[in-house]
């Protein structure tokens, strides 16, 4: 018995040296650090940085080279020598040779430098968006963070509520469990029904099914939490606030700056950044209808050589220039790209004027919302107090024999009841505050 007893020990202790216990800011850093879809958010604010970089370097000369070789069957003669006749017998080898160019090997090379001087202004607009464009990627990122965040503190204080909801339960099942054995006792002494004992036991029956619905709830909450923060789902996992038998509340906004609402919120930001995006495709397509001016340098090197006489050897020279594009047809076409750009431009700015709207909607609801909780949770504490004391008198009156078996159930349901109304007037009230923060733009992960 001794060992038995000590082997239990230890598997208790084994299990719960195994068991993670995580505060709210622990979980929210873990969902933060596993979350794919953030991740993915995450590089692509590296590749529009990349892009941004990569933008900035239409400013400089485009520097490029170039090489051919050709291989050619015959050879260029400058005289028909065959038009001559016995008179071609004559004429000196070397003469013949003079008037033959070799080439039968031909190698051209050369490199090319191009600076834009105007380009209508593209250069300057496709930089300005790509910066506009990382600042999107990194409001967007932060937009996913804030998602993580809330669905980690809804899930987080979900546990929280069918943790206390489970010892509500289990306590619940108790008084139950110990009612159905007074009253099996007091039909045995004849001072009570088998109805009385039916009574009881459907009543217990119920409380246990209920019992189990809340242990099915609470396991799969703690393994979408596991989830969330990246960890395996069957792993034990307890949470710091699971011990509170009250949970702290701590001081709840009263009142919402919109003002404020509107500096913080990630999708204005974002729309906003949509919509100088667009109007900068506006300068590009202005752009493709005005004159292009390039500077230009080259040099060139051909084998054989042909700049002083014919000779197979290399020579090179340089050419500098200036080149000017200027469109001429497509001024109709430009015109319609223009004002589609402009439709687009339009649609941003009315995006942002109707997300403004709903956010200002949005930061009053959450307002109303938290003081409505705030009055709920005062109710309910004012409401567990009196079924906390209508049970204790009722049981007491049950063992004097004053009370009926009815009458004792009816008290233990409205303490379970005002119980469960408690717990959820809690969980509520943290709920609404942190959709406050979210609504206000200032849910975030403590540094």
């Amino acid at each position: 018995m001794k060992l038995l007893f000590l082997l239990s020990i230890s598997m208790i202790a084994f299990s719960l040296s195994g068991q993670q216990k995580l505060s709210l800011e622990e979980c929210r850093r873990l969902a933060v650090q596993n979350n794919k879809e953030l991740q993915i958010a995450g590089e692509r604010v590296k590749t529009s940085s990349s892009e941004k970089k990569a933008a900035f370097t239409k400013y400089f000369p485009q520097l490029s080279a170039t090489g051919t070789y050709l291989w050619n069957e015959k050879d260029i003669n400058l005289v028909d020598y065959t038009h001559l006749g016995d008179i071609s017998a004559l004429i000196p080898p070397q003469v013949k040779e003079a008037t033959r160019l070799d080439i039968e090997n031909v190698w051209v090379a050369g490199v090319s430098l191009v600076q834009p001087v105007f380009m209508g202004g593209k250069i300057v607009s496709y930089n300005q968006i790509a910066k506009y464009a990382e600042e999107l990627a990194e409001s967007m990122n932060n937009l996913k963070l804030q998602e993580v965040i809330y669905k980690t503190d809804e899930t987080y204080w979900q546990v929280i509520s069918l943790v206390n909801k489970k010892k509500l339960a289990d306590s619940y099942v108790t008084l139950l469990q110990k009612m159905d054995s007074d009253v099996t006792e007091m039909i045995n002494e004849g001072v009570a029904t088998k109805a009385d004992g039916l009574s009881v036991k459907v009543r217990l029956n119920e409380a246990e099914m209920a019992q189990t619905k809340v242990d099915n709830g609470l396991a799969l909450s703690r393994m979408l939490l596991a989830q969330l923060c990246g960890l395996p789902m069957h792993e034990q996992l307890a949470l710091n606030d699971e011990t509170l038998v009250d949970l702290p509340m701590n001081d709840a906004f009263q009142e919402g700056n919109v003002n404020e609402a509107f500096l913080n919120r990630l999708e204005l930001k974002s729309l906003d950044l949509a919509t100088r995006i667009y109007k900068k495709k506006e300068a590009i397509v202005m752009a493709d209808m005005l004159p292009n001016v390039a500077l230009m340098a080259n040099y060139l090197v051909t084998n054989p050589n042909s700049f002083n006489g014919f000779k197979n050897e290399f020579g090179g020279m340089f050419n500098v220039g200036v080149a000017l594009k200027v469109p001429l047809s497509g001024w109709w076409e430009g015109t319609h790209k223009r004002n589609a750009a402009r439709a687009e431009t339009t649609i941003k700015r009315l995006e942002l004027e109707n997300a403004r709207e709903k956010i200002e909607l949005e930061v009053n609801q959450s307002i109303y919302k938290l003081n409505e909780a705030n009055k709920k949770l005062t109710a309910s504490m004012r409401n567990k107090e009196r079924a906390d004391e209508n049970l204790r008198h009722a049981d007491l009156g049950f063992n004097e024999g004053v009370i009926p078996t009815l009458n004792l159930m009816e008290a233990q349901t409205a303490w379970m009841s005002a119980g469960s109304d408690l717990i959820d007037a809690q969980i509520e009230v943290k709920l609404t505050k942190v959709y406050l923060m979210k609504s206000m733009g200032k849910l975030n992960v403590e540094k």
